[in-house]
């Protein structure tokens, strides 16, 4: 059986345990239809997601793993259902380059007993073809699974996530009428907030403040995570502004406010980032940059690598600036340069001219990765990790959902907020290019098993569950709060057989 937490981390798991590896130059040994594998949750019929993925990882007829690619049209892969001739599922196969491939797809319909081939020449690899009894639904399909255990299961989430129990860990209850009735007044005025609650799995919001676009993020998200499973009765309050905003110390008087970014002398609620989430949800959908395409777009490998520090991006903190400033100074270990001004505009002349945008993938080409904040934490890091290069960052009070779970010197390099040991540490690993290349691996590995859309919506998950169980009074629906309608797909409806076929059992 498939296990979450392995899923990207098992082709680094091999090449660590054996004593030689294939290589993917011409004369090498070709990989072995029998003995080559194949995992991942997109294998699994109950796991639904936006777009589903799995890995193959190349090996040959001795039993050796690929470490590069074998060649990025090895394997092809066939999805269809038996019942449906003309499936709507979009299929790629994208090779990650160390001898392993991501395959990921996207339905547009739900289906029945999905059978999912992978080939090799034309021969099965490992147990393909892979079968998928039952219904299979898609992304769109209202079909929530009305077991929260269950579908965690289904899901192979973890048994705890560190960041949501120290967060919650400062409010021993949640009184909503309390909430609902100084929260608006403490912050509705000069800050935009959605104030939501979750009734009977259906979505209602309320907002304050002038500047609320971007509740379409949050509102996108609870309805596909609606979708999917039912939720527990909530009621909570969404910051969608920049900086976290509770910053009492006292313990009585906070209020649980929930944001995308965390900071050391605040005590909101961190989720994962409106970013991560929408690139999960558009993932082979409107956005290019995701978790998924990064893995197959990682730039040449390490040894063709340039060897400068690389970045680019907006001047949305002072550091920054000084971050350009030294590249100038140093342009043989740092190449760093604006694509556009906002914040210090009348600085654009000591610190451009601007430079064209490059592609986000095109950063790959560049060994060393800075990591600076903006006007609050980088929200580029996860894809930063997911690429083939190593990620210098910036000390700082800014944190996302998954940092506590990194560590300096494992997964990434770290430098001082104030830059002044930037220059060193890109030295160091310029003088230390196998434990650099370490550190680039962990950091992806990381990104690989902890970053995944399945994760994300795991972590939502848990977070309703853990911050329901403090609530002291019901969750209503406010006098003022709407309806947060599901999209309707008129065009392949699906059919829900999930919960019916349980209460028949």
């Amino acid at each position: 059986m498939w296990h979450g937490a392995l899923g990207g981390l098992l082709p680094l798991l091999l090449w660590l345990s054996s004593s030689s590896s294939a290589g993917g130059n011409a004369g090498s040994p070709a990989p072995s239809a029998a003995k080559s594998l194949v995992w991942g949750l997109g294998l699994e019929g109950d796991a639904v997601l936006p777009a589903r993925f799995f890995f193959i990882q190349a090996v040959d007829k001795s039993g050796r793993n690929f470490t590069s690619s074998p060649g990025e049209n090895t394997f092809e892969v066939k999805i269809a259902s038996p019942s449906e001739p003309f499936s709507r599922i979009w299929v790629q196969v994208l090779d990650r380059r160390d001898g392993s491939f991501l395959v990921r797809y996207r339905m547009y319909a739900s289906y029945t007993d999905l059978n999912i081939q992978v080939l090799l020449k034309n021969k099965h690899v490992a147990k393909s073809p892979y079968v998928l009894k039952g219904p299979v639904y898609h992304e769109s399909c209202d079909c929530p699974e009305s077991s929260g255990a269950l579908w965690e299961k289904h899901m192979h989430c973890p048994s705890s996530f560190p960041q949501i129990q120290r967060d919650l860990s400062v409010f021993p209850r949640v009184d909503l009428e309390r909430n609902a009735h100084e929260i608006p007044q403490r912050f509705g005025q000069r800050q935009s907030l959605c104030h939501y609650t979750i009734k009977d799995n259906q979505v209602y919001i309320k907002t304050y403040g002038e500047h609320v676009g971007f509740r379409i993020f949050m509102d996108a998200f609870l309805l596909s995570l609606a979708r999917k499973v039912r939720l527990p009765d909530v009621e909570f309050f969404v910051n969608l502004g920049d900086w976290p905003l509770e910053k009492r110390r006292t313990s009585d008087n906070l209020h649980p406010i929930f944001s995308w970014c965390g900071s050391n002398d605040t005590r909101d609620i961190v989720m994962p980032t409106y970013d991560l989430t929408e690139s999960v949800l558009e993932t082979m959908g409107r956005v290019s940059l995701d978790m998924l395409s990064v893995q197959g777009n990682t730039g040449p490998p390490w040894a063709e690598k340039n060897g400068t520090g690389f970045w680019r991006g907006r001047d949305s903190r002072r550091e920054r600036l000084e971050l350009v400033k030294l590249a100038r100074a140093n342009p043989t270990l740092l190449d760093a340069a604006f694509t556009n001004f906002f914040f210090f505009k009348h600085d654009e002349s000591l610190y451009g001219p601007l430079v064209k945008h490059v592609s986000f993938f095109d950063f790959f080409k560049y060994k060393y990765q800075i990591n600076i904040d903006g006007t609050v934490a980088a929200y580029r890091l996860p894809y930063l990790l997911a690429g083939d290069s190593v990620v210098l960052k910036q000390d700082s009070v800014y944190y996302e959902h998954f940092y506590s779970q990194l560590q300096p010197w494992v997964h990434y390099i770290p430098f001082k907020a104030d830059l002044s040991d930037l220059l060193e540490k890109i030295q160091w690993a310029k003088d230390h290019d196998e434990e650099a290349r370490k550190i680039a691996l962990a950091g992806q590995q990381f990104a690989r098993t902890q970053l995944m859309g399945d994760q994300i919506f795991c972590y939502y998950f848990r977070l309703f569950q853990e911050y329901g169980k403090l609530q002291v009074t019901e969750p209503k629906v406010r006098e003022g709060m709407e309806l947060v309608e599901q999209p309707k797909d008129d065009l392949f409806p699906c059919y829900c057989h999930r919960n019916k076929v349980r209460d028949e059992l």
